[in-house]
C-alpha cells in the first residue's frame, strides 16, 4: 500500500500549500472518501455508461458486460495493491452473503432485474454480488485510508449477534414480524458511544459511528437511484422515474452494520474496547 500512501500524502501537501486550512481539510476529506469508494464509483460509471451505449442486438448482453467489468476491476485492485488480500477475503465473504440475499429477494418479488443475460441465475445477474462487494470494499478501504480507530468498541460477540440478527431479519420478515425497529434501537444501544477517530491531516477528528452509518446509507441510496433510473434493477411497483423509497435507507443503514462487522472478522487493528484519544500525526 506504500504507493497509494505516497499519492495521498502528495495530494495533501498540494492542497495545504494552496488552500486555506479548513478548505484543504474539506478537499482532502472529499478526495479520500472518493478514493475509498473507488470500486463502487467505477461500477456506477459502468452502469451509466453501458446504459447509454448498449444496443439490444450486440452479441454480449449488458448484464454480462457488467459482470466482466466488475470481475476485471476486482482483479486489477489486487494486482495494483489497491486492496490487500486480507481485505479481499472479507469482501468475498460479503459478496457471497449479498448474492444469497439477492436470490431470496428476487424470488420473493422484492425487486427484479428486467434485462436478459447469460451470467444470470434464478433471475439474478451475478454482477449483483459485486454491488455488495463494493460496500465491503469501501468499509475496508476507508478504515485504512483514514487510519480509523473505533472506541470504545463493544464486545465482539455482541456485534456478531447483532449483525446475524440483522441479516436473518432481511429473510425472516417475509414470514415473521419485522423487528427492524428493535434492530435500529439495538444499533444505537450497542454502538451509540463508539467514536470513529480518523485523520484528514495531523489532528485526529471523530464522528459517532451511527452517524457515519446514516450518512453512508444516504450515499448508497443515491447510488441505488442510479441503478433504478437506468433500469438496471427495479423495486416491485416502482415506475421508471420514481425515486427509491426513503425507507430503503433504513435497510442500507442496517446492512452497513453487517458489512462493518464482517470486515472486523479479519481487520481489527483499529478497534479499542476502551475510550481513546489518538495522538496527532504528520500531515497526510
Amino acid at each position: 500500500m506504500k504507493s497509494t500512501r505516497a499519492l495521498e500524502r502528495g495530494l495533501g501537501d498540494w492542497a495545504r500549500a494552496r488552500l486555506p486550512h479548513w478548505l484543504a481539510e474539506l478537499v482532502m476529506f472529499t478526495l479520500k472518501q472518493g478514493w475509498a469508494a473507488l470500486f463502487g464509483g467505477l461500477f456506477l460509471l459502468a452502469i451509466i455508461g453501458t446504459k447509454l451505449i448498449w444496443q439490444a442486438d450486440w452479441a454480449l448482453q449488458r448484464y454480462d458486460a457488467l459482470f466482466l467489468f466488475a470481475l476485471l476491476t476486482q482483479v486489477l485492485f489486487l494486482l495494483f495493491k489497491l486492496e490487500s488480500w486480507e481485505e479481499a477475503k472479507v469482501i468475498a465473504l460479503f459478496h457471497l452473503t449479498g448474492t444469497a440475499m439477492e436470490f431470496f429477494k428476487v424470488q420473493a418479488g422484492s425487486w427484479a432485474y428486467p434485462e436478459p443475460g447469460l451470467i444470470k441465475l434464478m433471475g439474478v445477474p451475478l454482477f449483483s454480488g459485486f454491488m455488495y462487494a463494493a460496500i465491503g470494499s469501501y468499509v475496508a478501504r476507508v478504515m485504512r485510508i483514514f487510519d480509523m480507530v473505533m472506541a470504545p468498541y463493544p464486545p465482539l460477540w455482541m456485534t456478531w449477534v447483532l449483525a446475524g440478527a440483522i441479516y436473518v431479519n432481511f429473510f425472516a420478515h417475509h414470514f415473521l414480524p419485522d423487528i427492524r425497529i428493535a434492530l435500529f434501537i439495538a444499533t444505537l444501544v450497542l454502538f451509540g458511544r463508539v467514536r470513529i477517530w480518523f485523520y484528514i491531516g495531523a489532528r485526529p477528528l471523530w464522528m459517532p459511528l451511527p452517524l457515519a452509518a446514516f450518512l453512508t446509507s444516504f450515499m448508497v441510496w443515491i447510488a441505488e437511484n442510479v441503478g433504478t433510473f437506468t433500469g438496471t434493477w427495479r423495486y416491485a411497483g416502482q415506475n421508471p422515474l420514481d425515486l427509491v423509497d426513503f425507507s430503503k435507507m433504513g435497510s442500507w443503514y442496517l446492512l452497513l452494520y453487517v458489512s462493518f462487522v464482517t470486515v472486523t472478522l479479519v481487520i481489527r487493528d483499529g478497534l479499542s474496547h476502551r475510550p481513546v484519544r489518538p495522538a496527532p500525526k504528520a500531515d497526510r
